[in-house]
């Protein structure tokens, strides 16, 4: 499978139309299985990793960077560090926590040497951390920039106040900014996106990366009323199960992935990637049998019809 690369923004940086979430590295996939599904990946074209410094220091016997440190070993076993984009946070990790320009310029420091490479594609701050002026936080990122240890800078889990501040802040400085934002945004979960910050997203020109793309596993449609099922995740995705928004969203699922011949877990991602702003949509897969299904996202383009039946089931 190939599929044309996207622009992430405005940034000179194109990508696959999924980007494969690194969280499972080192925890619930190790380094074997690890391999094996970034093998499979590239060999599909993707091109597109993310991670973060604090993956996956909340695994017993963990201290974080163990899924920076796989992705690490990976390139420079593969030697294929030029043809892909790694996107990677600060600010989430024990030792790194918050985003002072300190913090920032360290934990930017551990993150090269874990991943063995001497830049980061695009770097995040992954948590907002209000305590920091903007300011600071928008300069020490640039500092990073103009030393080509980063190529691009990105928010997450920040409010649309605080993005449009740093972003007016960059644009008056001749900083770096913003080229995407990393959202909390999936079919059953739309609230903390959809409204001021997908506004100013739009109105900036970020590329939106949404994370919890199938909503902790919900969406890939295994987790239902009376299923068990054996994962790190059963429990969150179990009680969506439960919800009416969540049955209605699995019932919409079956049935346009049953008109399509298609995975429900393509169809959700499908649903995402037509939103707007979003350029890829962030899933993992912790073995080789789950990437096929969320590659697949790249080939299939649902109708409106099919939209609008599924945004609605997303209301109830």
């Amino acid at each position: 499978m190939t599929s044309p690369l996207r622009p992430l923004g405005s940034s000179d940086l194109r990508v696959f139309p999924l980007a494969l979430g690194g969280n499972v590295f080192g925890w619930s996939a190790d380094e074997r299985q690890s391999f094996a599904v970034l093998d499979a990946y590239a060999a599909a074209g993707g091109n597109f990793l993310d991670t973060a410094d604090v993956y996956s220091e909340w695994a017993e016997g963990n201290e974080g960077g163990e899924s920076e440190t796989i992705i690490g070993r990976w390139l420079a076993s593969r030697g294929n560090r030029s043809d892909i984009v790694v996107a990677t946070k600060v600010g989430g990790h024990s030792r790194f926590k918050g985003l002072s320009a300190p913090v920032i310029k360290a934990g930017a420091e551990e993150s090269l040497r874990r991943l063995g490479t001497d830049h980061i594609d695009l770097y995040y701050s992954h948590f907002d951390d209000e305590s920091v002026p903007v300011e600071e936080i928008v300069t020490a990122l640039d500092q990073l920039v103009k030393e080509g240890k980063v190529r691009a800078v990105a928010a997450s889990n920040i409010s649309p106040e605080r993005l449009r501040a740093s972003l007016d802040f960059a644009e008056a400085e001749g900083l770096a900014r913003y080229v995407a934002l990393q959202p909390h945004y999936n079919l059953v979960s739309r609230d903390t996106y959809e409204g001021p910050l997908l506004d100013t997203a739009a109105d900036t020109g970020l590329a939106a990366v949404p994370y919890f793309g199938l909503a902790a596993g919900f969406l890939t449609g295994k987790y239902r009323p009376g299923r068990t099922v054996e994962s790190v995740r059963a429990q969150g995705a179990a009680a969506l199960a439960g919800t009416a928004r969540g049955q209605a969203v699995l019932a919409a699922l079956d049935e346009v992935a049953g008109e399509r011949g298609a995975e429900p877990a393509t169809v959700a991602l499908a649903w995402l990637a037509s939103r707007p702003t979003v350029v890829a949509p962030i899933a993992s897969a912790r073995t080789v049998e789950q990437l096929p299904a969320l590659l697949a996202v790249a080939g299939l383009t649902l109708t409106d019809g099919e939209l609008a039946r599924l945004t609605a089931a997303s209301e109830v």
